[in-house]
């Protein structure tokens, strides 16, 4: 099976800066258009052209490939499903529908042409088969890049019944998350494979990224520097993976560490380190049971506590304007949530309440934590208030929050204590010096405001806005990222 998606060649125009910015997009179908097998399935995206002269009917030219991982959608209003295509790659050079049906029969022909004049078909398996054939026929540019599509629609879902798949599943949201603070592309961490151990970090089963230059046309075509800031921790029990990510001259190296076994480990942690302001914040995570959705608060929860206490000592006063921060906590808990029928790529980070340390302290202390035995609890029924993912991203990504005047050598200090001690850690470092310039701290609150950058590279002007055809929950406007993609 295959989705073909079809819109006219004047709204991909419209949305080919978007596209390239985000490597995905999102298109809503009917409910009865979800098909019955719901692996993930690889996707073309077609442009609809005028009518060709002298022949009946629009012609159709190849734009877009990638992967729907979840092919029911996601619920978006009675008769309404959203699918979203991620990854997402520019066609290694616009191909005439023409130029593929050569080499179909005429019946595969007619009876593919009719269905792309729906903006969202589901092909049948058997013309599916010959038609991604066709194409590999155009080449090895384009056999690569369904190898890769391929590879990344047959990945194995997480297995919330194994120690080592809820890891992994820990370790891919913290990467998403500080991804999702820098703004770059989320698609590079979807392709993804089961790593050979299960003590391995979910770094180390990412799928190489096509490379060759004229593949596509965007910046992360071109080969990526090692890492700088960064480094790979040495010793029998480390585990260190560490990958470079680019998007539009900006550079953020993200680094897993393991270094227990996973039967052992405490949990995960999300560092995220802005180099030119010299901050980080730290997210320790803590998973929610499904059907509970809140956590005793143990002994050893209360150790875990005391210890972020001592994390957060290495902030400094602030001495100039950009070290100004909304409060003295760079530490954070996430209570994440995943449902029980959560697959691979839920769309965003996991939902999840992130309760900054002073605020669980307070909870702590008050009686809307205790439980009816009189221990306490910290979930969704037990806090009045708490940040979301998208109030948690803006504050970051503004430097609202994080600490002051940290250097790299306290960066990697703290990485590898934390290892020790016995969690998973992931360190993202977006660099803001050095061989590669960074933004100055005016640059990031403009980019953080707007996303006016990718328009004023684009040669065409940005699209008007659509307004929805109902309200839209103030968090799907952040990219949903409190929502599973699966209802």
């Amino acid at each position: 099976m295959v989705y073909a998606i079809s819109l006219s060649a004047g709204e991909l125009d419209d949305i080919d800066w978007q596209l390239q910015l985000d490597q995905f997009m999102g298109k809503t179908m009917g409910s009865s258009m979800r098909p019955r097998d719901l692996s993930p399935q690889v996707t073309l995206v077609f442009a609809r052209t005028r009518p060709v002269s002298g022949r009946a009917g629009a012609a159709y030219q190849l734009r877009w490939l990638g992967v729907v991982k979840h092919p029911k959608g996601r619920k978006v209003a009675t008769r309404d499903a959203l699918i979203r295509v991620e990854p997402l790659w520019r066609s290694p050079a616009p191909v005439e529908l023409d130029t593929v049906t050569a080499s179909l029969s005429q019946e595969d022909t007619a009876e593919l042409t009719p269905m792309l004049s729906s903006e969202v078909a589901v092909l049948p398996d058997e013309l599916a088969q010959r038609l991604v054939a066709a194409l590999r026929g155009l080449g090895p540019r384009f056999a690569e890049l369904l190898d890769h599509l391929t590879s990344v629609a047959n990945q194995a879902p997480f297995d919330s019944s194994r120690v080592e798949d809820r890891s992994w599943q820990e370790q891919y949201d913290s990467a998403r998350l500080a991804l999702t603070i820098g703004e770059f592309p989320l698609a590079p961490l979807s392709s993804w494979l089961r790593p050979p151990s299960p003590h391995d970090t979910y770094l180390s089963g990412l799928i190489p990224q096509p490379t060759e230059q004229s593949l596509i046309e965007h910046d992360a075509a071109h080969s990526m520097p090692g890492p700088r800031l960064l480094r790979p921790w040495d010793g029998p029990d480390f585990r260190c993976d560490i990958h470079v990510f680019e998007h539009e001259g900006r550079y953020i190296e993200v680094a897993n560490v393991n270094a227990t076994p996973v039967e052992g480990r405490l949990g995960s942690d999300l560092i995220y380190y802005h180099e030119a302001t010299g901050s980080f914040v730290m997210v320790q995570y803590k998973r929610l049971p499904p059907a509970e959705r809140w956590v005793y608060v143990d002994d050893r929860l209360r150790d875990q506590l005391d210890r972020l206490e001592a994390v957060a000592q290495a902030s400094r006063q602030p001495h100039a304007p950009h070290d100004w921060r909304l409060g003295s906590d760079p530490c954070f808990l996430k209570l994440a949530y995943w449902p029980e029928d959560s697959q691979a790529d839920p769309g965003g980070p996991a939902a999840g309440m992130y309760l900054p340390l002073s605020y669980v302290r307070l909870l702590l202390q008050d009686d809307c934590t205790l439980g009816p035995n009189g221990g306490r609890r910290l979930g969704y029924s037990y806090a009045d208030r708490h940040l979301i993912n998208s109030q948690f991203v803006e504050l970051v990504k503004h430097g609202l929050a994080g600490t002051v005047g940290t250097s790299r050598e306290e960066l990697l200090a703290l990485g590898s204590e934390r290892a020790l001690e016995g969690y998973s850690v992931t360190i993202a470092a977006e660099l803001g010096d050095g061989r590669h310039p960074g933004e100055t701290v005016r640059e990031r609150h403009r980019r953080a405001h707007s996303r006016k950058a990718g328009k004023r590279q684009s040669k065409k002007p940005a699209p008007a806005r659509v307004k929805p055809r109902k309200p839209v929950p103030e968090d799907q406007l952040f990219l949903d990222l409190d929502q599973d993609f699966a209802d």
